[in-house]
């Protein structure tokens, strides 16, 4: 339309100047009715001294970790809606009674079968029969080395542990992988170190849980007990050559490739062309052997211990993994020890919930179809897909005012922070699980016919074309990754969400803080940290670092690595080393992010909510992502085992190194967290 009048074009203008106004003002207060902060700040910890315990002390206070769980957070409260809607979609695929070989057959079916508990506890062991029959047949290495194969495609943890993935050096290729496995503990430090809780949960697994076990499988209580010594002293023999955790993130000490024929000079015994083929792995020529030195201690093993210990360890090996999927007396000693002693938790979760989450093991792309369509608007998608470019172009800009890396490499670092490929959401294409087999009244069964199903789609990998459209995740899991192979990251839909409210509810600051700098920015950055930076654009292990930017960058790294590792926790130091990698991202995520929420309409008015600038909105939308608290047990299982540092110190380390956060809360010296500027980490 075109107005002619001026005095009309006057009043029009005002007009739409107060509407705007208003819109703007409703819009405020649209958020501040909905604010998912406000009330988690516990007003009486001074945001210097513990900015975590600020943002979500309150929180904290009024909600105690539930008997059934190791932790209470964010996760828990996103898991606790996921299941629900996971519930009703189980719960009407058994009433819909649908066609043999349709998803919704399998869905109905294998959540029956789980929950079928008449059933499972009349069945006993008896489920473990045909597999415990061909364990009792063994007689010699070559009917063990077999075994060891059969227990692979069934998904049965034993010295053997392959998959058919992308070679680090050529990530077009599809090769055999080798890596140490094999111990029943969480890791190697289990079987040596001497802190209180470790030398716990060693104790009671030697003294209490394996002899559970072997029990269960028809011994007295002095065979029991011989058959838990000799199982643990197998183990400990292979834990002796197993790496530690912060070795395992070498990539390139961690790569050796060679001839099929190379891996058998290692370990003869295993007589690998025959192994590959009996886990479905098919001419195989060449592998890639992640530790050596642990092939050669379990070829040595083999003649070490006798050919009734290594049935007695497979036994075990075997109850162990199908546990949980047992009669109530066998799932009730595992999680004694496996939820109790080393987690911490006091009670299991209500049993639907344990089979929902079985069941995204399972088949969680055929439930991932129907939640997205229902739980993740294409709006949701589109928000998240413009932030992922508005963080990949903050990353640019920070590349660019590097004063320490040369020319030469930032060359080589934009062409990789551009080629990183985003998959927001859910997949383009959805796996087929045509060929898996679920059945009514076979829980246990429909368990072992998965593991053969996702071993035989892996084993399909060799001598074909890499599918880069592949997800590692379902759209439904509460988590992120970065993949160096396809130099890609993997956002699904659930890792967006926080409970209670819809996206559109929250501002672009909470927004920023909790998805750009936590996950979007914090997996980008991945990319670029002291493992994924040895890869190239293409996604190959190849050194693209001038020698004198490597150098700096390690400087660099290792100042984060010792601020970390002077962090105590109960009776453990944090291994910076071992969580350089995640710290880094971390770091990197959150002065990323933030440079890229300064370009939004929010920060640049800078109007506050419920009393909050939009720069504090940010960092207290960060901490939102690390919202909760974990019992003892489970933090000192976290320091040994896990390469993330607990959540607290995921918001009060990188905060410690960011001008921004002091600018923000006035932060001074003499508060907690107060760095001195010349030990506060600046990589990216």
């Amino acid at each position: 339309m075109t107005i002619k009048n001026n005095t009309l074009m006057a009043v029009s203008a005002f007009a739409i100047g107060a509407m705007l106004l208003t819109a703007c003002q409703d819009k405020n207060k649209f958020y501040a009715e909905h604010d998912v902060l406000i009330n988690n700040i516990d007003k009486g910890v001074k945001p210097g001294d513990d900015f975590f315990k600020y943002a979500n002390g309150a929180w904290l206070k009024k909600n105690p970790i539930p008997a059934a769980y190791s932790s209470w957070s964010i996760f828990n409260l996103v898991q606790e809606d996921l299941r629900n809607k996971m519930l009703k979609i189980n719960k009407d695929a058994v009433k819909a009674n649908a066609a043999k070989g349709t998803n919704t057959q399998k869905i109905g079916d294998f959540y029956y079968s789980g929950m079928d508990t008449v059933n499972i506890e009349k069945l006993g062991l008896a489920p473990l029969k045909g597999e415990l029959s061909r364990i009792d047949a063994i007689t010699d290495v070559k009917g063990l080395v077999a075994e060891f194969a059969n227990l692979v495609t069934i998904g049965v943890r034993n010295p053997i542990a392959t998959y058919a993935g992308q070679d680090d050096r050529n990530s077009e290729k599809i090769v055999m992988q080798l890596s140490q496995s094999g111990i029943g503990l969480p890791n190697r430090d289990y079987y040596y170190k001497t802190d209180e809780h470790t030398t716990a949960v060693r104790n009671d697994y030697q003294q209490k849980h394996l002899p559970a076990l072997f029990k269960f499988l028809g011994n007295n209580d002095d065979a029991a007990k011989t058959a838990a010594q000799k199982t643990y002293a197998l183990e400990k023999f292979l834990a002796d050559s197993s790496r530690t955790l912060e070795d395992l993130r070498d990539p390139y000490h961690n790569y050796n490739k060679m001839a099929v024929d190379g891996a058998n000079k290692l370990a003869p015994l295993l007589n690998w062309r025959a192994t590959f083929n009996d886990m479905y792995y098919k001419n195989v020529d060449t592998v890639i052997v992640g530790q050596p030195e642990y092939l050669r201690a379990v070829n040595t093993a083999l003649t070490k211990f006798s050919i009734d210990d290594w049935k007695n360890y497979l036994r075990k090996n075997l109850l162990s993994e199908f546990s949980p999927y047992l009669n109530k007396a066998v799932a009730d000693e595992n999680f004694r020890f496996y939820g109790t002693v080393i987690s911490g938790r006091k009670e299991q979760l209500p049993r639907w919930k344990r089979v929902l989450d079985i069941e995204e093991d399972v088949m969680g792309e055929v439930l991932g179809q129907i939640f997205v369509k229902e739980y993740f608007p294409e709006a949701t998608k589109k928000r998240y897909e413009d932030m992922v470019e508005a963080v990949r172009s903050s990353f640019k800009e920070h590349i660019e005012r590097l004063d320490w890396m040369s020319a030469e490499t930032k060359k080589r670092a934009y062409q990789k922070l551009e080629k990183v490929y985003p998959k927001v959401g859910f997949p383009d294409h959805w796996r087929d699980y045509s060929g898996l087999e679920i059945n009514k009244n076979q829980y246990v069964q429909n368990i072992m016919n998965s593991a053969r199903f996702d071993r035989k789609f892996n084993a399909n990998k060799l001598g074909k074309p890499v599918d880069r459209t592949e997800w590692g995740m379902t759209p439904q899991t509460y988590n992120a990754y970065y993949n160096p192979s396809n130099n890609e990251i993997v956002l699904p839909a659930a890792i967006f969400m926080v409970p209670g409210t819809l996206d559109e509810k929250i501002d672009d600051a909470v927004v920023y803080g909790y998805g750009a700098a936590s996950t979007i920015g914090h997996e980008i950055t991945h990319g670029f940290d002291d493992q994924g930076r040895q890869y190239d654009e293409k996604g190959n292990l190849k050194a693209w670092w001038t020698p004198q930017d490597s150098a700096k960058f390690a400087q660099r790294a290792d100042m984060l690595a010792k601020q970390f590792s002077g962090y105590k926790v109960g009776d453990k130091y944090i291994n910076g080393k071992a969580t350089l990698g995640e710290n880094i991202a971390d770091l990197g995520g959150v002065v990323i992010g933030l440079d890229a929420f300064k370009k939004t309409k929010q920060y640049k008015e800078g109007k506050p909510i419920n009393g909050l600038t939009p720069v504090q909105r940010y960092f207290l939308g960060y901490a939102l992502g690390w919202l909760g608290h974990d019992r003892a047990e489970a933090l000192s299982n976290q320091i040994i085992t896990d390469v993330h540092s607990p959540r607290f110190l995921r918001v009060n380390g990188p905060f410690s190194d960011v001008p921004e956060f002091y600018e923000a809360f006035g932060v001074k010296k003499g508060d907690k967290m107060w760095l001195d500027p010349d030990k506060r980490v600046k990589i990216w």
